[in-house]
Formats: structure tokens, C-alpha cells, sequence
């Protein structure tokens, strides 16, 4: 999950914000990110060097400590993924760090048998080699994957694959960034567990991956390979936001919250009859497979949005009637 405050959408509720601060936490795992004038500081945990300390960090780090190697770059952004993380310089350089299985740091480490006697990890920021000529403007980090947007609108993925569970057949991972061909000109990216959405210049959203609970927003179940056009009767106003939780997507469209996916009572953590969610925020627990928005007073209009595990957020401001 990224909440980029350096955008311009938000220029205007930054002075809530220690000097013009940007907040970051994590999707999944238990470990946070917080922006400060371009300087970057990390806590929690640290088991695969995910808060880019070096090798001889904490495995759990329970105060803000500023990432020294970074001291002399400025991070405009920076995304959180399971147990790997990425930022975006003002340059529009990138670098990662973190669990390198999967690919998902995109720096060629590739998955293997012997993989598992040997540590893929980073535990510094690594400058991503294969950007080098770009300028990259808005990054995501998954569970096991990544996605960044260049300034020309092109959306690269690395990571894992989306591949049907059923069966033994697993397709190759992208170790290195890998473009997304026939995507339009792209503004924000967001990777949840297993599926990836993309917000276009023109407001239209895409998603694709796995679609287990109908976080795809396609009103089915079925896993998608290749990107999609979202479109409902519901949405009157171009997409604003997106965020991707582990199993579920949280939008905005015209200032009104838009949710779906996973809702809590089936599948992941389901048992004995005890929800783990309700994230939806439609008042229940079950899941959506298209776009429902999100019950709210009509006096207010959200500006972000950000999804986690299995709970949402929002910000908002108060309209004047």
C-alpha cells in the first residue's frame, strides 16, 4: 500500500503532516515506512532486511531509524510489499530491497532449487539497472511482485506470475522489470496479493491477476492474465485512486469509495464461523465480485484511499452545503 502525499491531489492537507510528510505502511507483514523531507525512516520487522538497514540490522527495530545509505538521495516515494520494499528518487531512479524471491526485487535473482540454502535477500537499497535511460514516476510492491510506471506512461511488472494453482505447472517468474504491452497511458499502479491494478490518464481502470473472491472487480472468479477494462454503471466520474488489499480493491470515483472482493467470511483465516474482515465496508462480511460503493455521509468526499490485509481507510474532507 503507498500513500504518496508529494502528489499534487494532496498539496493541500500536507501542513497536517510533519514537513510535508508522506506516510507508508505496509500491505501485508509488520513493518512501516515514513517519508520525511525526502529522508527515509523504517521500523518493525526485519527478518529479510526488508527496512534496508544492512545486514547487521535488528531483525525487529522498534523506533523510526533513517535509512544512512540513502542520505544523500531524495525519495519521493516509496511502496511496501510482504517482505521487500521500493522507492522512487527524485531523479526517478529506483531501488529495492528486501526478499528477492520470486524475482520480485528485479534485479535477475531467479528462483531455484538451490535458492533455498542460499539468501536472494538485499539488505540495502539496490539501484534497479534495468531503468537506467527511464525516469520512473509511481511504484507498488505485492506480496510476491512489483510494478512501476514510467514518465511515458508504461507499466513494468517483476515478481511472480499469475498462474492457476490448479496443477503442478508453474510459469516463469520476471526477475528483471517486464512492460505490460496494450495498457494505455498509465498515472497509478497498485499490487494487492496476487493481482495488480492500473489507473489510465484517462480515469479508466485495469486489473488482472488472480481473482480469487472476485477482487478483480469482472463480476466472476476467474483468473485473468492479461489486463482488463473495469467499467459499472456506478462509476459517473473517472477513477482518482486505487488500492489493492491482499484479496480485495478499494477505488474512488468522484469523490465517492468504491470497494470490492473479499469481504471477510470466506476463504483466507475463515473458521468456526469467525469472520476476518468486514473490509468492504458495506456492513457485512461477504464478498463483492463488481464495484459497490461504500455507504457515506453526502457531505463528504474522499481524496484517498488504502487497503490493507484485511481492513480499509480513507481520507476525506468535509464539503460545505
Amino acid at each position: 500500500m503507498v500513500i504518496d502525499l508529494t502528489n499534487d491531489r494532496y498539496l493541500y492537507h500536507r501542513d497536517n503532516y510533519v514537513n510535508s510528510a508522506a506516510i507508508i505502511l505496509a500491505t501485508q507483514g509488520i513493518y512501516d515506512i515514513f517519508l520525511q523531507d525526502g529522508v527515509l525512516f523504517v521500523w518493525g520487522n526485519n527478518s529479510s532486511g526488508q527496512l534496508g538497514l544492512g545486514k547487521k540490522g535488528k531483525k525487529n527495530v522498534e523506533k523510526p531509524a533513517k535509512v544512512d545509505c540513502l542520505v544523500d538521495v531524495k525519495v519521493k516515494m516509496a511502496a511496501l510489499g510482504s517482505e521487500h520494499s521500493i522507492a522512487i528518487t527524485d531523479e526517478g531512479e529506483v531501488l529495492s530491497w528486501g526478499a528477492g524471491g520470486a524475482g520480485r526485487l528485479g534485479h535477475g535473482h531467479k528462483s531455484s532449487f538451490f535458492s533455498l540454502f542460499s539468501s536472494s535477500s538485499e539488505y540495502t537499497p539496490r539501484l534497479i539497472k534495468n531503468f537506467d535511460g527511464l525516469k520512473v514516476k509511481c511504484t507498488a510492491a505485492g506480496l510476491l511482485h512489483s510494478a512501476c510506471i514510467d514518465e511515458r506512461g508504461s507499466v513494468f511488472l517483476f515478481g511472480e506470475r499469475t498462474a492457476s494453482k490448479m496443477g503442478f505447472t508453474r510459469v516463469n517468474d520476471a526477475s528483471v522489470p517486464s512492460p505490460i504491452p496494450d495498457l494505455p497511458f498509465s498515472e497509478m499502479v497498485s499490487c494487492g496479493g496476487y493481482h495488480t491494478c492500473v489507473i489510465t490518464n484517462q480515469g479508466e481502470l485495469y486489473t488482472w491477476g488472480s481473482n480469487e473472491n472476485g477482487c478483480l472487480g469482472l463480476g466472476d472468479t476467474d483468473m485473468v492474465q492479461t489486463p482488463q477494462n473495469v467499467t459499472s454503471s456506478l462509476f459517473k466520474f473517472p477513477i482518482s485512486h486505487v488500492s489493492c488489499g491482499w484479496k480485495h480493491t478499494a477505488v474512488i470515483s468522484g469523490g465517492r469509495v468504491f470497494t470490492w472482493g473479499w469481504g471477510g467470511s470466506n476463504g483466507t483465516f475463515f473458521e468456526d464461523g469467525h469472520s476476518s474482515g468486514g473490509q468492504l465496508g458495506h456492513g457485512n462480511d461477504v464478498d463483492y465480485f463488481k464495484p459497490t460503493m461504500v455507504n457515506l455521509d453526502a457531505n463528504v468526499k474522499a481524496l484517498c484511499v488504502s487497503c490493507g490485509f484485511n481492513h480499509t481507510g480513507a481520507i476525506f474532507e468535509y464539503i460545505e452545503t
